[in-house]
């Protein structure tokens, strides 16, 4: 009896040292990646539907390989929801690395016109954007890497100046 008792001991002993081992498995004294919005290319605008690239480049500060699995995306521009969505696509960045990808996205302005037209009535004057989301990360476990990136945008560099 008393041999049992000293086996269960020892027994909830090591378990909990292991445990505490794997909990040192997810600590977080590595610095996250980065993720910038490169570029926004317009595949097709019609009135009731535009197509998008949101060009995209993670930027591994690490040592070690990020394993990428897709990314979950909200783009505002001002107090307007421009379009939200997620894209799963799985990459790998290398050490100290940084890697490009496409997102394609599919929105419908239409019911927006108005407000954009406001926006646009003055094209030297800066836009607003935001995005905000998330990458998730992680071969075997997920990782979630939070966005929030702010900018601004002038229509005026966007639009090409026509000769009269």
């Amino acid at each position: 009896m008393l041999s049992q008792r000293r086996v269960l001991q020892m027994l909830t002993l090591f378990l909990f040292l292991g445990l505490g081992g794997c909990a040192s498995w997810f600590s977080d004294d590595e610095p996250e990646p980065q993720v910038h919005l490169v570029k926004v290319e317009v595949v097709q605008a019609k009135l009731m539907q535009q197509k998008f690239l949101l060009h995209f480049r993670v930027d591994n500060p690490n040592d070690s390989d990020l394993t990428v699995r897709g990314i979950e995306y909200r783009i505002h521009l001002g107090d307007m929801l421009l379009t939200e969505g997620e894209h799963e696509h799985w990459f790998t960045v290398g050490p100290k690395h940084s890697a490009y990808f496409k997102v394609p996205i599919r929105t419908n302005l239409w019911p927006k016109v108005r407000d954009l037209v406001k926006l646009l009535k003055k094209p030297d004057q800066p836009i607003p954007y935001r995005l905000e989301g998330e990458l998730e990360t992680g071969l075997f476990i997920a990782h979630y890497v939070h966005l929030a990136r702010n900018g601004v945008i002038i229509p005026a560099d966007l639009i090409p100046e026509q000769n009269r």
